[in-house]
Parts: structure tokens; sequence; C-alpha cells
């Protein structure tokens, strides 16, 4: 028989025992029940501006697709820091005025954890100031124009998921200068939105086509954003009898317009890129007719259906069952969008922290993975490790034809002619 003593310590080594049994098992069912548990812990509220309305409705609407994406598949992995992503969006109606205001308020009043960016450089640029000015970091994925990257800031606080797009006409003009001399082009005509993300990426083109001995036979200033009816335009084109249009535009409707009036113009160039509108998978296609769309050239900043980047099978999964449709219907926009996403989740991790200070920090330290590769930001926020590609519509896909490296196919050269 025990001493009473000795009893009440083997008793209470039992009770401690029972205790952390308990315990155990209560942390066991919780790592399986992990959704359940985030949903009772704080939201992190994400706060982003994006284009529903107005001119740039259409790529704005996508970006909030890839957002959205994002948001659904990291709360899918347990939220950030454990807690459940939350987005706050505001409309700017495509207007630069509204977008600053739209941010300044998501810091203010809704205090927002973290932001995002909106859709265009237009919008960007001033947007970046506001998160400058109260010391939020500022990702964005798709205001990649040359003026994004110029901007002065306090706390280097701006970090561009995508590539910069000044130079992604670069392995367009590489194809045409590396066709043998018989078959390659003598004219080029150049025509620009007046736009800090398509101005540049047509100034880039025509110095290098130029330096090739690419004569310009149509190079007009750039027209207003504010023009609705571009077909006058696209007929002077037509009229130049270019062997080579090279078009930087923003947004789907401008791309659309200058091949219908090119085909009611009988006027075929041998090459035809828009520096967006193709790109906009079903929609591009539905507005301009499949046979159309053979042979339109767009640049790719490094994603599209098929490529083995991070999470890439995920996210076109995730796509087609919240959106539906197939792979090449996707928008750029919404690729950009959740890239953007992507970088955020990882920096968070990263830096195991809220805190927009640290988040900078970090970023500008780490590196990271996204849709379009690895992704590594020097002091302009500009990501140095991508590589842009060259697409073209085939045969109903949009697919990359250069470099040879990544071409799923010879591109065709001179293009079809319209209908």
């Amino acid at each position: 028989m025990l001493p009473f003593g000795r009893i009440g310590n083997f008793l209470s080594s039992i009770l401690v025992v029972s205790m952390l049994l308990a315990g155990l098992s209560a942390c066991s069912q919780s790592g399986g029940n992990t959704t359940t548990n985030m949903q009772d812990q704080k939201p992190v509220t994400v706060g982003y501006s994006v284009s529903i309305t107005g001119d740039f409705s259409s790529d704005g609407k996508a970006v909030q697709q890839g957002y959205e994406l994002w948001r659904d598949s990291v709360n899918k992995r347990g939220g950030l820091l454990g807690r459940p992503v939350q987005l706050k969006v505001y409309d700017d109606g495509s207007d630069t005025a509204r977008a600053s205001a739209n941010y300044k308020r998501l810091i203010e009043t809704d205090h927002v954890d973290l932001l995002l960016g909106p859709f265009s450089t237009k919008l960007t640029v001033p947007t970046m100031h506001v998160a400058d000015q109260y010391g939020y970091a500022f990702i964005g994925g798709a205001g990649n124009g040359k003026a994004a990257f110029a901007q002065k800031l306090q706390n280097k606080n701006f970090f561009m998921a995508s590539l910069p797009s000044e130079t992604a006409l670069d392995s367009f003009s590489q194809f045409l200068l590396a066709l043998p001399l018989d078959l390659r082009p003598k004219t080029a005509a150049y025509v620009a939105v007046d736009d800090p993300f398509a101005g540049p990426q047509v100034g880039y083109a025509k110095t290098v086509l130029s330096k090739g001995g690419l004569k310009a036979v149509f190079n007009e200033p750039a027209f207003s954003s504010d023009l609705k009816d571009v077909s006058p335009i696209a007929k002077q084109v037509a009229q130049s009898n270019a062997d080579v249009v090279v078009f930087g535009t923003v947004g789907l409707d401008y791309a659309v317009t200058f091949i219908k009036t090119f085909a009611q113009q009988n006027y075929n160039p041998k090459a035809f890129i828009a520096t967006s509108g193709p790109d906009e998978g079903g929609a591009f296609t539905k507005a301009v007719g499949m046979k159309d769309a053979e042979g339109t050239f767009v640049p790719n900043s490094g994603w599209y259906p098929g490529v083995s980047t991070f999470q890439s099978a995920q996210f076109v999964q995730e796509y087609a069952a919240k959106y539906g449709g197939k792979a090449e219907d996707i928008n750029s926009g919404t690729v950009q969008g959740y890239s953007a996403g992507q970088v955020l989740e990882q920096a968070v991790n990263q830096a195991k922290s809220l805190d927009n200070k640290t988040l900078i920090k970090t970023l500008h330290d780490g590196t990271f993975n996204n849709l379009f590769g690895p992704v590594k930001f020097n002091d302009q926020g500009q990501n140095t490790l991508g590589v842009s590609y060259l697409f073209q519509w085939q045969a109903g896909k949009l697919i990359p034809v250069y470099p040879d490296s990544q071409a799923q196919a010879n591109p065709e050269y001179p293009k079809s002619t319209w209908s």
C-alpha cells in the first residue's frame, strides 16, 4: 500500500500526463482543421483600386479576376500568417485622380494592412506616390511602363511583378531583323496612343528596326487616349502601305478597330503587332473573328498556357473552375494580378510580418517566384530575372513563336490576309 503523499504525487503525475495528451489531441485536431481556425482570426485586408469602368475596364476587370483568384488560393493554403485574406476594392473609373483618392481612402479610412496596384502605368505612377507617402509596400502587376520605374520614392516601395514593358517588343524586332534579306521587310509604320505603357515600347522598336534598315513611312505623334474613333488614323496607316505595323495600345478596342479598318481598306501588312489587345484571349478572337486573329503578334511577359512556371497549372485549373473557358481565354491582366498576389504572399511569409517597412526590405532583399518565373527586384522595382517572348495567333491559339528556345511553332510571316 502506497503512502498518501506518494499516492497524491502519483495521481498528480497521471493528471499532468492526461492534460498533456489532451493538449496534443487538441493540437492534432486543430492541425486538421486549419481553415476553420483561420476563419476565427482577424482578416488581413488587402486593398486596391482597379478600373471596373472607363477606358481600361476590360483589362481592369481582368486584373481584378487575378487578385480574386489569388485570394481564394492563398486562403486555401491557410491565409497570410494564419489569417484569412480579405480584399477591399474601389473602382477608379480609369481616372488618375480618382485612383489616388481611392488609395488614400483605403489607407486613411479603411486602414487596410497591405496594398496591390491598379491597372496601367498611367494609374500606377500617381498611386505609388500615395502609398509611398504612408510607407506602404506597393506591388503591381499591370503598370510596368517606363515611367513607373523612373519615380523618386522616399521609401523605394514600388515593385512590379511582371517584366518592364519598354523592351517588350525586342523579340519582335530581333525576329524581323533575323529574317533573310529577301524576306526582311523594308518599311514600317509606328503608331501609338499617348500612354506611358504603349509609347516607350513603340519608340524602342523604332530605334532597333531603324538601325536595322527599316524605313519609317508612318510615324505621327501619339494620339490622345480620349479619342473615341481611331479608324481615321488606321486609314492613314493603311495608306502608307507599310510592310510592318507596330501599334502601341492599351486595352482591346483600339487593336480591334485597326484590324477591322485594315480589312475594310484591303490593307494586308506582312506583320502586325499590337502591344495589348491580342493578348486578351477569347475576348480578342470574339471581337475580330478567328480568321482575322490569325497571324497577329503580341509581346508576352513570360507566361502562357502550358508553361511550367510556379503554380501555373494550379492557376489555370482555378481559373477554369471559377470563370470557365479554356487556358487560351485567360487575359494577361488576370495573370499579372495573380502574379502580384503570389509575390505579396511570399514576401509576407519570408518576413513573417505584415509590417510594411519590413516587407519593403524583404522585397528588396529576397528572391521570389510567380507565373512569369523567377523574380528579383532592383532599386527601381524592376524584375531583373524574367524573359519576354513573342506570341502569335495561329490556328485559334496564342502561342510562343520566338525566341527559338521557347517557340512552339515557326512564326507565320508574311501573315495571312484579312477576311
